[in-house]
């Protein structure tokens, strides 16, 4: 075996003990509330010996790449193969007849690698440069889950009662008077758990021959899971398999008593922060897009100074003390204001878990399937919690004079 394989094993079995130990931490934190030391402890150093062992791999990659000259990486023309066959061995300059010998296919061309529908252009002839590490689609980070605490949920449905309405009728009583009763209705509230899923092929050969490509494709799948889940907490409608979002349940914007509607993006959100503090839930974050936060931090005032900071300061992405989360989910326009530390909680009843198996014709195609899901459920306590609406198309009418 070479350094190369016997790296590329190492490097796999250091990962599924990753793998072990987060599976582990995630249990510890269900049960005991907390991730232990010693498992903590271990974590690290598996994660360690995991992350040398890449280093290494990826060394041996390089190094392998700059010895295509030595016999041993040397990819062997057709008439030096044969003349290495055993057939050829004995041959003199005597020999009368004919000997045969079966070339092996990638003495003629190399077995160009193949990953998907493109085959490799290098050659016996010509070797192409492989070079190391695999270029990745990016993919948008998940943010929503860092404003909203988590929880744990062992049931496809959750069930919690909310206080419906409460009319305050408490007054000044004189004595040996009735009291007065106030008016108090409660109503009880379901929240379903989605599954999330999907599916993927992959060659066998790919996952056996480079470690890095089920890291890889694991960390790729597992992204495009949690962007679906993210989508699904903003804009869910609740019907069928799907979650009830955060848009579906907030409160719309509108302006409290005494006030207009603003046409300036920045008053917009100030207004929505204003009218969750009035329903007695002050928000604790912001959601906008991309586009829209731009917008927002392009405003100047009326000598071209910008409104939020100077450029080459470190900008936080807050406005009025509160984390602005800028997301590609979020659709633009939309904005969404609320006490997410409090309105809201996710429950996770099964966390992201990926699978590989044969299924159907993997065994004859020589495939793998690989399956990831999760399973999850977002809460809403109160409606009144979340406010939404539409940014003013022009962000400039906020310029000071």
């Amino acid at each position: 075996m070479s350094d190369y394989e016997q790296a590329a094993r190492d490097l796999k079995a250091a990962t599924d003990e990753v793998k072990r130990f987060a599976e582990a931490s995630t249990t510890e934190l269900r049960n005991l509330g907390k991730v232990t030391e010693e498992t903590k402890a271990s974590a690290d150093k598996a994660l360690a010996e995991m992350n040398g062992l890449s280093a290494r791999l990826g060394d041996l990659e390089q190094k392998a790449a700059r010895r295509s000259d030595t016999a041993e990486s040397k990819s062997l023309s057709l008439g030096e193969e044969f003349m290495a066959s055993d057939a050829a061995r004995n041959l003199k300059s005597s020999f009368q007849g004919r000997v045969r010998t079966e070339m092996e296919r990638k003495a003629l061309t190399t077995g160009p690698a193949t990953m998907g529908a493109t085959t490799s252009a290098g050659t016996s002839l010509i070797p192409a440069m492989r070079l190391p590490g695999i270029d990745m689609i990016r993919l948008p980070q998940p943010t929503l889950r860092s404003l909203i605490p988590s929880g744990a949920t062992s049931s496809p449905i959750i069930e919690f009662v909310r206080q419906k309405s409460f009319i305050n009728k408490a007054a000044p009583v004189a004595e040996g008077a009735a009291k007065p009763y106030s008016d108090v209705s409660f109503e009880l509230s379901r929240a379903n758990v989605a599954v999330i899923a999907h599916l993927f092929k992959a060659s066998k050969q790919a996952l056996d021959d480079a470690p890095e490509l089920v890291s890889i494709i694991n960390a790729q799948g597992v992204a495009g899971l949690e962007q679906v889940e993210e989508y699904q907490f903003m804009y869910g409608d609740g019907t069928g398999a799907n979650v009830l979002g955060l848009m579906k349940q907030a409160t719309a914007f509108a302006a409290p008593a005494g006030l207009t509607v603003p046409d300036a993006a920045l008053d917009t959100i100030r207004m929505a922060m204003l009218q969750a503090s009035l329903a007695l839930y002050p928000a604790t974050g912001i959601v906008l897009h991309e586009i829209d936060w731009f917008r927002i931090t392009s405003v100047k005032d009326g000598i071209g100074r910008y409104v939020l900071g100077d450029p080459q300061s470190v900008a936080t992405r807050s406005l009025w003390g509160l984390p602005v989360v800028v997301s590609n989910t979020i659709r633009q326009g939309d904005f969404l204001v609320g006490a997410f530390a409090t309105g809201a909680q996710i429950f996770d009843r099964q966390s992201v878990a990926v699978e590989v198996a044969t299924v159907g014709d993997d065994f004859e195609k020589n495939m793998v399937t690989v399956r990831i899901e999760e399973r999850t459920g977002l809460v809403v306590y109160r409606q009144q919690s979340f406010i939404t609406g539409t940014l003013p198309p022009d962000a400039t009418a906020a310029k000071k004079s």
